[in-house]
């Protein structure tokens, strides 16, 4: 499927983004809206926890927020909670949902509400090292590059088609730390470039792969 701009009036394509943490990639994608770098808007910033950091940033920008309680399970969205979420991005009128450090699977009615409009970036080149502490994981391997991807998400766990990459070196003397502090940086250049990508029709998903226009890059 082709990825387009939809206008209603004066309306942008528009991002709902859901985050658990600090929010450091959804304030690179805040910032790169507001300065026209990509041609996108935010409608809601969501969270599963109630003084989430990401929130803050988001009332600071002006941009509509809202907490909404996973309910009973640690890792995932109970059925209440999946279809609040639902709700309050279908109330926003989001063209694609953004994961921004969204510590919970998301899986079933979630995934079929939001089909191939639902995208993360995660801190490995997958691949490789998919899950937690990729970044360690990485290290540990004792590989030379790894970077970080931008992907849609399925119902695995960091499966989905890949949308785009960037690699990091690995550097001797490089600690766990150092190594993750470089591997954000990537993300949030990389990130805003993907999805204003999104945003401008430039990518048609097939399959597992994802096909550029000719012209268009990060």
């Amino acid at each position: 499927m082709a990825y387009e701009v939809r206008v209603n009036g004066q309306r942008k394509y528009r991002l709902g983004v859901l985050g658990s943490g600090k929010g450091s990639n959804f304030v690179a994608i805040a910032d790169a809206c507001a300065s026209g770098g990509i041609p996108v808007e935010i409608g809601v910033v969501l969270s599963d926890v109630a003084d989430a950091p990401i929130l803050d940033r988001a009332r600071e920008r002006g941009l509509p927020t809202q907490h909404i309680s996973p309910g009973q399970f640690r890792t995932k969205l109970d059925e209440t909670a999946e279809q609040a979420y639902i709700a309050a991005l279908q109330k926003a009128e989001v063209d694609l949902v953004v994961l921004a450090g969204f510590m919970r699977i998301l899986k079933g009615e979630f995934l079929r509400a939001f089909a191939h409009k639902v995208v993360n970036i995660h801190p490995s080149l997958l691949p490789s090292f998919p899950g937690l502490e990729a970044w360690k994981q990485a290290l540990d391997y004792g590989v030379k590059v790894t970077g970080c991807t931008v992907h849609f998400v399925d119902q695995g766990v960091d499966t989905g088609p890949i949308l785009a990459q960037q690699t990091v070196p690995v550097l001797t003397g490089d600690t766990a730390a150092s190594l993750h502090a470089r591997i954000q940086e990537a993300e949030r250049v990389l990130y805003p470039a993907a999805i204003g990508a999104l945003a401008r029709g430039e990518v048609v998903i097939q399959g597992r792969q994802t096909v550029w226009q000719k012209g268009a890059s990060i």
